[in-house]
């Protein structure tokens, strides 16, 4: 099985040349480690950042410059900062090729659930709707499961939605799978997962076609 940033390196082989690129809160903030470094990508942060490169290193944080998780980043030559309406400007506006974000659910139809969980305290969606709503290519960035192991990959939602029908691949510790009219089709297994182990970990469709390769990281 993977680790965060495992899924992340995955992820990252999805971003393409002169990609703009808006990378969510958790394990999507990994995916600028591992971007290749033959391809130019712009890195785009809600809080008003584009051109966010890696994490920096221990002793070189700036405390002034954070991405929209209140993590410390590094800008990277020719980052650009803005406000908000600028920055949710260029997400409304499409100009964002690829959304990452992480989830609590996903349904086989590609509904999503990122934001909230019943009876626990939060300060609202933020910009996750905006994304979802906006964007056309979101990979979402998760564990196969939760901790008492039961799937988050679902056949509906059981949490509350923050966009409907919009996720278009799905990147775990388990599989690589693409949201399909019939359901998650797997495209990819982790390195020593089975095809088995991963049907029963996916309470939603599994669509499986011929031989399924693994993970190439």
């Amino acid at each position: 099985m993977l680790d965060k940033e495992g899924i992340a390196k995955r992820i990252a082989k999805e971003v393409k040349d002169g990609y703009y690129v808006n990378l969510g809160i958790g394990i999507p903030t990994l995916v600028a480690n591992f971007v290749r470094d033959d391809i130019e990508v712009e890195f785009q942060s809600e809080n008003g950042i584009l051109g966010m490169g890696p994490f920096p290193f221990e002793g070189e944080e700036d405390a002034d410059l954070i991405n929209a998780g209140k993590q410390t980043i590094t800008a990277l030559p020719g980052a650009s900062f803005f406000d908000s309406a600028m920055s949710f400007g260029m997400i409304r506006g499409q100009h964002v090729d690829l959304t990452i974000l992480g989830a609590m659910e996903v349904a086989e139809n590609g509904d999503i659930a990122n934001w909230k969980i019943p009876g626990k305290m939060v300060k609202g969606m933020g910009g996750a709707m905006d994304l979802v709503a906006s964007a056309e290519n979101i990979i979402v960035a998760m564990m196969h499961t939760n901790r008492a192991g039961e799937s988050k990959l679902l056949k509906r939602c059981s949490l509350p939605l923050t966009g409907v029908g919009c996720v278009t691949k799905i990147v775990t510790n388990l599989a690589v799978l693409e949201v399909t009219e019939k359901g998650f089709k797997l495209l990819e297994r982790a390195p020593g997962v089975s095809v088995e182990k991963i049907q029963k970990a996916t309470e939603g469709y599994l669509v499986v076609e011929g031989d399924i390769p693994e993970m190439q990281l």
